[in-house]
């Protein structure tokens, strides 16, 4: 699958994989900052973004799809920073292809399953938009401010929702799919082998993503894995503390 993606920066390469419901757009701050000293890529992932839509969604195929990536843009080794899913999928892939990666970011995500209450309502909010009466984004906003009276939240979400060519709106994501693989997304990371480079896994004060009984099996899964834990910060570690998350990423990577 050919994956959308920005490039920016020389140096050793980064690959930047955003969460669920997220996209590269999301990771611009960031990207920029670190193409100071590196080469980074920012990606979009299938079913996210301006990337390709399919009905199969599973960490399977995101990690084929990164490798895809990599072989075709020439990169035989990379770091690679993961927040929530695309931490998953660093995980995945590191597991899979040690080789491959020199160092490991994973932002606000453990390598065990998860419950996606949530996240079922927000899909089952976007999906009962009447997207054909959406004149702007306010209409947007009051249409899912009942279900998802988070303003914050729903400034999120509607970062997937574009214009076409004929002035109406559509989603970017694509919604049925991700709701048709939640449980696959929320998998556990499960695997005999082992990452014995250099890791790093970044967690959110306010955040209950990743708690002190995960630590035992990361550093089974990251033999090298270091913990931080970013004062302030909810899930969207990089959005809510850029400065604090950056500082740490200068040093590790």
């Amino acid at each position: 699958m050919q994956l959308h993606y920005e490039e920016m920066g020389k140096g050793e390469n980064v690959v930047i994989l955003h969460g669920l419901f997220g996209m590269s757009d999301n990771w611009m701050t960031i990207g920029e900052r670190i193409s100071q000293r590196h080469r980074v890529f920012l990606i979009d992932q299938r079913n996210h973004g301006q990337s390709p839509h399919s009905k199969t969604f599973n960490y399977d195929v995101l990690a084929d799809d990164l490798q895809e990536f990599l072989d075709t843009h020439g990169l035989e080794h990379t770091k690679i920073i993961g927040h929530s899913m695309g931490g998953k999928v660093g995980m995945n892939f590191a597991l899979q292809n040690p080789e491959r990666v020199d160092k490991l970011v994973v932002v606000d995500i453990a390598p065990r399953a998860y419950d996606h209450p949530y996240f079922e309502k927000f899909i089952k909010a976007m999906m009962g938009i009447d997207i054909a009466a959406i004149q702007n984004r306010k209409d947007a906003h009051m249409a899912l401010k009942e279900a998802i009276p988070q303003k914050a939240i729903r400034n999120f979400l509607l970062k997937n929702l574009a214009r076409k060519a004929d002035n109406q709106f559509e989603w970017k994501i694509n919604l049925s799919a991700v709701r048709d693989n939640l449980n696959h997304i929320f998998d556990a990371v499960d695997s005999e082998a082992t990452f014995d480079k250099p890791a790093l896994f970044v967690r959110g004060e306010k955040s209950n993503y990743v708690n002190n009984e995960d630590y035992p099996h990361i550093r089974k899964l990251f033999t090298q894995a270091k913990m931080v834990t970013i004062p302030k910060a909810t899930h969207w570690i990089h959005a809510e503390q850029p400065e604090a998350f950056c500082d740490h990423l200068r040093m590790f990577l």
